[in-house]
């Protein structure tokens, strides 16, 4: 029954897939991905109603084929794991981060699958076990650009909330000068968030580190301020 559902949801990609969706959305990517070219809210749909055909399954089966999905290296299918994960979030225990951490590691070859999966699963995550956060921070070590890019987006939600200030300013600190882009905008978003919450300290931490932060990042972290502390932190 379980291979059954990943069936279905294979087929119903393939069946959705459109061309010219895959085409248009190669623009968003440097690096070579494998689609369907399936709409996201068409994906989300099929995430929704597969879902409920596990109705009954205990967690540890569905996260294994929630793994089936994600070797698969597809796009999509990486969605789809996600939100199934995310929807067992009321049951994660501790021993389920080193699941969500193998899938950053082995499978996320692109930013929108480690975003779709860092920001909700993974984050969530943490907000239910704060002490991961040194693993995160760990993670800003990686010599992995999707680990690094990883440590910073797990925690936009948490930020938005107000939450882990010091933890993002250490994390901030690891990806400071890192040279990807990716991973440049990954901890400027995150600090954009933490703004939310936190504008003054953020925008006093910006402030502390303008003169080496690249310039991708400042913009991403003060985006959310007021014109007038943009232009004071903008200015050379």
């Amino acid at each position: 029954m379980e291979k059954d559902v990943v069936e279905f949801v294979r087929d119903e990609l393939a069946l959705q897939g459109d061309e010219s969706v895959r085409e248009s959305g190669k623009r968003f990517f440097k690096e070579e991905t494998k689609s369907y070219g399936v709409k996201t809210s068409v994906v989300t749909k099929i995430a929704k109603s597969s879902f409920r055909e596990l109705k009954g399954l205990d967690k540890n089966t569905i996260l294994a084929l929630c793994e089936e999905l994600w070797k698969s290296g597809y796009m999509e299918e990486s969605f789809i794991a996600c939100h199934w994960a995310y929807a067992l979030r009321e049951m994660f225990i501790p021993d389920d981060f080193v699941i969500f951490e193998g899938w950053v590691e082995h499978y996320v070859s692109n930013w929108a699958s480690c975003d779709t999966l860092c920001n909700h699963t993974v984050g969530a995550f943490v907000e239910m076990y704060p002490e991961y956060l040194e693993n995160l921070k760990g993670w800003a070590k990686s010599e992995g650009r999707w680990m690094r890019r990883a440590a910073a987006v797990s925690l936009i939600i948490p930020a938005r909330s107000g939450l882990f200030l010091e933890d993002i300013f250490e994390i901030a600190d690891t990806l400071l000068l890192d040279q990807d882009d990716l991973v440049q905008k990954g901890y400027g978003w995150m600090l954009k968030a933490a703004s939310q919450a936190h504008q003054r300290e953020v925008y006093d931490y910006v402030m502390s580190k303008k003169a080496v932060m690249p310039r991708t990042s400042l913009r991403y972290a003060i985006e959310k301020m007021p014109k007038e502390l943009r232009a004071k932190a903008m200015a050379k």
